[in-house]
């Protein structure tokens, strides 16, 4: 007699005699990341492996989709009223907190308040915020106290600080302090017991989640998580990152190390991508607060004294990635412009030489913060190094990780106390692309970001970008602005790269998006 399998395996495990099929195994993905996760709040921070967890774990009332417009995340409809004034948001159905509680209008409230006192973005959209409340457990109610048309797209902005939402209790935490509860409403909940710094970080699907009802696109969509778990390990050498993905021990590098590209893309197990199309904008930092960069023509000075093509050279190599460009907002998006710059960021030294003198630049050390960990930034500083001191500056190098870098940053103090002069860092071109978005142009004094610059005619500049509607009234007013950076720089920008993302062949539905995204990747 012949007995199926499906029969016969069963009843010879049941007897002791075989094994029974085995239940379905858990999917977990593993990926290298640019950087290790030491913060977990990221609208405390803007760096961008907080922004990655944030993305996992909490969901936005907006976002961006592929082709960069604004659509409805939790929000299920909204109304704006015919004097432009009252905005009327209703959540969708079926929207919870890790813990099991209902999402609120309330909760919703807390956070953009939240929000919107640590992000340049969020603290221009609250200027103009005369009411903000929640008349129901479904509702958001806006009112502005003049006409803005740009409320939409800023709640639904990436980079920099994204408008999260969390639960009230949460979002209640004062904005100068870190959040250490990480409980969201996202495709994946975050498994703090097992988050090691320096280790690794873990996330699991969110069996509760309710994805919108239609397909992912960039960061909208619907959000369906097709794995498990995922964790994130941190791999500080990147040769042995490429290492445990040629050998299958990771299914996914963020950040591939252009140098080690030629490893990967003959390997036919191995597919490479680059998920952001507009790329990235490298960036140098000044402190305005301590002498000497408190002095606008020292940071003149410094501005001359750099040329973009080494840094690229340097952090990337491969010229398929990487691009000059002097404007200030990203080239390749609507305000590209180089007007004003043509003379600035050619490695001028006789020019910046002359600005230091005219300065009064007394040999003041300049303490600039080298990051040793970050793949594709980490030869930033030593290039800068020998270009600002070939101009006459004398400086202090100090290196350390990112997450300490990320840290240090927030000092106010003099180097002596722990403060600092100089930091790199990138920025995704799509979280700078004009005068009100650029967080690193937000010249409002102790609201601005670490660096803290403090310059009015910028603050109404922005503020015009902010009121105008006409386009061709917006592009005049991001020139000008361009033009007054020339005057009182705020950072240095360094030229644009994309990133190549490096997966095995088994891992598909890799988005488009302006960062990486785990919802839709499927392992087989």
């Amino acid at each position: 007699m012949n007995v199926p399998h499906r029969v016969l395996l069963p009843l010879l495990a049941a007897l002791g005699l075989a094994a029974a099929p085995p239940a379905s195994a858990e999917t977990v993905l593993r990926a290298a990341m640019h950087s290790d996760l030491k913060i977990i709040d990221p609208i405390w921070t803007t760096a961008l492996i907080s922004a990655h967890h944030g993305y996992l774990v909490y969901d936005t009332l907006f976002s961006l989709d592929e082709t960069l417009q604004v659509r409805p995340q939790m929000v299920d409809k909204w109304e704006i009223s015919p004097d432009k004034l009252t905005y009327t948001f209703t959540l969708r159905d079926g929207l919870e907190w890790h813990d099991g509680t209902p999402v609120t209008g309330a909760d919703c409230v807390a956070s953009i308040r939240r929000w919107g006192a640590r992000d340049s973005t969020g603290q221009t959209l609250m200027s103009f915020i005369a009411e903000l409340t929640a008349p129901d457990a479904k509702t958001i109610k806006m009112v502005l106290s003049e006409p803005f048309g740009l409320v939409i797209d800023m709640l639904g902005k990436t980079g920099g600080n994204v408008a999260f939402m969390m639960p009230k209790r949460v979002a209640e935490t004062d904005p100068n302090k870190q959040i250490t509860d990480a409980t969201g409403s996202g495709p994946f909940i975050f498994k703090k017991d097992e988050w090691k710094a320096g280790e690794k970080a873990v996330y699991v699907k969110n069996p509760k989640y309710r994805p919108r009802n239609e397909p992912p696109s960039g960061f909208s969509g619907g959000k369906v998580a097709k794995v498990d778990r995922i964790e994130w390990i941190w791999i500080a050498d990147t040769q042995t990152q490429v290492n445990a993905l040629l050998n299958g021990e990771i299914d996914l590098i963020e950040a591939m190390p252009y140098d080690l590209l030629p490893l990967v893309e003959k390997d036919k197990n191995i597919k490479v991508q680059v998920i952001d199309k507009a790329g990235r904008q490298y960036v140098m930092r000044f402190n305005t607060l301590l002498k000497p960069f408190d002095n606008a023509k020292v940071r003149q000075a410094a501005v001359y004294a750099l040329k973009q093509k080494p840094f690229l050279e340097a952090n990337v190599g491969d010229a398929r990635f990487y691009r000059e460009c002097k404007s200030l907002f990203p080239c390749g998006l609507p305000l590209e412009s180089s007007k004003g710059w043509e003379d600035r960021l050619n490695g001028d030294t006789a020019k910046a030489a002359q600005l230091l003198k005219e300065a009064g630049y007394d040999g003041t050390p300049i303490v600039m913060l080298h990051q040793t960990d970050l793949v594709n930034h980490n030869s930033l500083a030593p290039v800068a190094k020998p270009q600002l001191e070939a101009a006459g500056f004398k400086v202090d190098m100090q290196s350390m990780d990112w997450q300490t870098l990320v840290s240090r940053r927030t000092k106010k103090e003099p180097p002596a106390q722990g403060g600092w002069h100089l930091f790199f860092t990138s920025t995704g071109a799509l979280s700078v692309p004009d005068p009100v978005s650029n967080f690193f142009f937000n010249a409002s004094c102790d609201k601005s970001m670490f660096g803290w610059p403090c310059d009015g005619e910028i603050e109404k500049l922005r503020a015009a970008y902010a009121r105008e509607t006409d386009p061709d009234k917006r592009r005049e007013i991001a020139q000008a602005s361009q033009a007054r950076a020339l005057e009182y720089p705020t950072y240095v920008q360094l030229g644009q790269f994309t990133v190549p993302t490096a997966l095995r062949s088994n891992v598909t539905g890799l988005l488009t998006a302006p960062a990486i995204t785990f919802w839709n990747l499927e392992k087989k």
